[in-house]
């Protein structure tokens, strides 16, 4: 009888499994990962729950449930978003990209999605009337972006100088504040600007005029090309791409989103500010704190290996050492960042992850500071205490680990508290990668509500009450090891 069932089982399962291997399979969706820009309304920016919304977002999202796929967007900034769409660092790229013949040759690009044209903003009480009124004088551009293409291209002609930003908000808020006299930016993105409060006026007609479209890596992810264009045709003909464009250019949506920005009420005072996007800034903060912590910790390891080759009595581990300190500590960390995390993936094909990429440009950086006052320290105690103990008897290791070490740590120990603080300030350097720490928090905040003083005013003061404690923190250990 347990024979038959044992059979009666066997069969059971054969057949099982028989059913699954001819039954239709069900495949899971796909997840693309798609970057974007941080601050370009209409086309992207975060709406008050912090959410990343516009006309290519809803576009996106919309083509992504039109054709059974996923998107995880990424909001790097444009200048980023490109380069880790080069270092193959994600799939594709939507943030108001303008198809270009140079930009053809590096990506595929979609059906065009959007038509659009370059105009010249300036102050609302400028006396310059156009591109003569520029020669000697200085120009506000975007990194990477069509318009400080343009503005290039015209900049030998009419003789001006100029200065670029990684973001729309900053360059506006220069010409706004005197510092540079005009800006170039596509007519959709400048027209919404000022519909919404901020205080600049176009002074030219639409040039260069071209289309924005979706692009992917040329020769990559041809599969998602198709889906978007066929998803986009689908839109255009049951009319919900003209509820997304509606939904941010119509009247009387410009109108209402004036009328919040320019409100007088508690919601843009500080403490408005602060209780609208308290939950966002917490959690800027804890990724900047756990960036920090990794980082230091990532870094001190490295720089003790580091610092104590530098004091071992071989040449070429003091070589090394010395060389290692030296590229590490002249590289600046915003180079080091973007080679490690667009850079590297371009030669190896292999995608970083953001947050490892930051966490290995902290270590390498802030570790040569600290193999540097490493291997400082130990030199700084008294070479009779090392030929001393040489003397009684005690190999190379051990003289070191039980004499000069523990003299040397008291010096150390204050440098490694101030290069905590460091670090901790470093990581604003990282939101040039993507990561949403902070200082990134703090730019996505303000593309939203336009209120750049009080925003970066509450973001520096939670910066200083971090960086207080730590000071405070230095000192008490100072004085106990000095005790």
């Amino acid at each position: 009888m347990s024979k038959k069932r044992l059979a009666a089982f066997f069969a059971l399962v054969f057949s099982t499994l028989l059913f699954l291997s001819f039954s239709p399979k069900v495949h899971a969706e796909k997840t693309y990962t798609i970057g974007t820009d941080v601050t370009y309304p209409p086309f992207e920016f975060a709406n008050k729950n912090n959410k990343y919304v516009g006309i290519d977002m809803d576009l996106m999202k919309a083509i992504a449930k039109e054709e059974g796929f996923k998107v995880n967007i990424k909001a790097l900034g444009f200048n980023a978003a490109v380069q880790s769409l080069q270092s193959n660092q994600i799939d594709g790229v939507i943030a108001g990209m303008s198809i270009t013949p140079e930009r053809k040759q590096k990506f595929d690009f979609s059906d065009p999605y959007y038509k659009t044209g370059v105009v010249m903003a300036v102050a609302k009480n400028s006396k310059i009337k156009g591109l003569s009124d520029l020669r000697g004088k200085r120009v506000a551009l975007k990194t990477g972006t069509a318009a400080a293409d343009y503005a290039q291209s015209q900049q030998k002609k009419y003789g001006f100088k100029t200065v670029t930003f990684d973001d729309s908000d900053n360059m506006y808020n220069d010409v706004v504040n005197g510092n540079s006299v005009a800006c170039f930016e596509d007519i959709p993105v400048m027209q919404y600007a000022i519909k919404t409060g901020t205080k600049l006026k176009i002074v030219t007609k639409p040039a260069n005029s071209g289309y924005y479209g979706f692009a992917v890596l040329k020769g990559h992810n041809k599969d998602l090309v198709q889906k978007f264009n066929h998803g986009l045709k689908t839109l255009k003909k049951n009319g919900e791409y003209k509820k997304i464009t509606d939904r941010y250019l119509s009247t009387d949506t410009v109108k209402s989103q004036k009328e919040a920005n320019t409100k007088k009420g508690n919601e843009h005072s500080v403490f408005g500010l602060l209780k609208q996007n308290s939950g966002v800034l917490l959690k800027g903060l804890g990724q900047t704190l756990y960036l920090t912590v990794v980082g230091i910790i990532a870094a001190t390891i490295f720089g003790v290996i580091i610092g104590l080759l530098g004091v071992l009595p071989n040449k070429f581990a003091r070589g090394f050492s010395t060389t290692v300190i030296y590229i590490f500590r002249g590289l600046p960390l915003l180079v080091l960042a973007l080679f490690i995390y667009n850079g590297i993936p371009s030669l190896t094909g292999s995608k970083i992850p953001a947050f490892i990429a930051g966490t290995i440009t902290l270590m390498l950086n802030e570790g040569a500071y600290t193999a540097a006052f490493v291997k400082g320290g130990i030199e700084a105690v008294d070479a009779g205490q090392m030929e001393a103990a040489r003397s009684l008897g005690l190999p190379f290791g051990k003289a070191m680990s039980k004499v000069i070490l523990p003299q040397g740590i008291k010096i150390m120990i204050p440098s490694f508290i101030n290069q905590f603080i460091i670090t901790l300030k470093d990581t604003s350097i990282l939101s040039i990668i993507g990561i949403l720490e902070l200082t990134q928090t703090g730019k996505i905040i303000i593309a939203r509500n336009l209120e750049g003083f009080k925003v970066w005013g509450i973001v520096a003061l939670m910066y200083l009450i971090i960086i207080t404690l730590l000071t405070w923190l230095s000192k008490y250990v100072e004085k106990k090891m000095n005790n």
